[in-house]
C-alpha cells in the first residue's frame, strides 16, 4: 500500500508559507481548502493514504496562538474531514479508484514544542505526563473517524509506551512509526526493544519507521517484521537534516524511489515519504509498490 509524502513539501510547492510554529496545522484554520488540495495531489500521484495535518496540532500548541480548547477539537477534527474530502474529489473529479484511507496523525511532544527535540527525545518528562499529554488529542482525532492513527517520528521507547497507553479502548488501529540514525532510535535506544513494545498491543497493526535517511529503512524494516510479526510501515524523508535553529533542511537528498524496491523487498507493506519527499517521488515509489 502508498502512503503519501511530506504534506509541508507539498503545501510549499503550492506557495504556502509554513513557516510558523504550528507548521501545516496552522492552515487548518488559515486555508484548508490548501489542505485538500495537497493531499488531493498525493491521491492523485498513486497514494493511497493520506496523513492528516495534525502532526503539530495540538491543544497546547493553538492555545499559545489564542485558540481556545474547544476550537482547537474541532480543528483536530477538521484535519481528518480534509483529508475525507480530498479523497472523495480525487474519486470524483481525478478518476482515482480502488480504495483510498486516511491516517490522523499524532506527532510526538517534541513536534509541540517547535525547536527540533522531536528528533532527540528525553524530554524530561514520565511515562505517564507523555501519556496525558497525548490522550485527549487521540481521542478527538479517533472520534473524528480516520481509517487508522499514526503515531508517528516517535524519537523514544519512553513516548512510545505512552502512546500505546494513550490509544487503548479507543476503538481505533493505530501504527507506531519511530525516527531513527544509526540503527538506533533518536534518543539512543536499541530498535529491537522499540519495536517490541508493539509487538503484543493488540491496538497496533503496523509498526516501522519514518522521517529518518532512507538508508536507515531496509534493516529497521527487516528487524521489525522479525521482532513484532506485524506488517511494516516505512515513510523517511529525503536525507537532509533538519536544522532547527535556521527552521531549513541541509544536506544533500538521497536517492528515493529506488531503494523503495529494496524495502519492499525487506517486508514493507505500507511505503511511503515525509519531509522533503513530494508528489513526483510518490509517484514513482507507488510503480514500485505496484510492479
Amino acid at each position: 500500500m502508498v502512503v503519501d509524502g511530506g504534506l509541508s513539501e507539498q503545501l510549499a510547492a503550492q506557495g504556502n508559507d509554513l513557516s510558523d510554529a504550528l507548521w501545516s496545522a496552522r492552515l487548518l484554520a488559515d486555508a484548508p481548502g490548501e489542505v485538500v488540495a495537497a493531499h488531493r495531489a498525493y491521491y492523485v500521484a498513486g497514494a493511497e493514504v493520506a496523513i492528516t495535518a495534525s502532526y503539530q496540532a495540538t491543544f497546547e500548541g493553538f492555545a499559545r496562538r489564542g485558540v481556545g480548547r474547544a476550537a482547537a477539537a474541532r480543528l483536530l477534527g477538521t484535519s481528518v474531514e480534509l483529508a475525507r474530502r480530498a479523497a472523495d474529489e480525487a474519486r470524483e473529479v481525478d478518476g482515482v479508484a480502488g480504495p483510498l484511507w486516511v491516517a490522523a496523525s499524532a506527532g510526538p511532544y517534541g513536534a509541540m514544542l517547535a525547536d527540533g527535540s522531536e528528533y532527540r527525545g528525553r524530554y524530561g518528562l514520565s511515562v505517564a505526563e507523555l501519556e496525558r499529554f497525548h490522550r485527549p488529542r487521540l481521542e478527538v482525532l479517533a472520534a473524528a473517524g480516520p481509517d487508522v492513527l499514526a503515531l508517528e517520528t516517535v524519537p523514544d521507547v519512553d513516548e512510545a509506551r505512552a502512546l500505546l497507553r494513550a490509544v487503548r479502548g479507543l476503538g481505533v488501529p493505530a501504527w507506531l512509526s519511530y525516527s531513527v540514525a544509526g540503527g538506533r532510535t533518536r534518543a539512543g535506544d536499541r530498535l529491537a526493544d522499540a519495536f517490541a513494545l508493539a509487538a503484543d498491543a493488540p491496538e497496533v497493526i503496523a509498526v516501522g519507521v519514518n522521517c529518518c535517511d532512507p538508508r536507515e529503512v531496509e534493516p529497521a524494516v527487516r528487524l521489525a517484521a522479525q521482532v513484532t510479526g506485524k506488517p511494516v510501515v516505512a515513510y523517511p524523508n529525503s536525507g537532509e537534516h533538519w536544522d532547527a535553529a535556521t527552521r531549513d533542511w541541509r544536506g544533500p537528498a538521497q536517492p528515493f524511489a529506488g531503494l523503495a524496491e529494496e524495502w519492499v523487498g525487506a517486508g514493507a507493506r505500507l511505503v511511503g515519504g515525509c519531509c522533503r519527499v513530494g508528489a513526483g517521488a510518490v509517484r514513482e515509489v507507488a510503480g514500485v509498490v505496484r510492479g
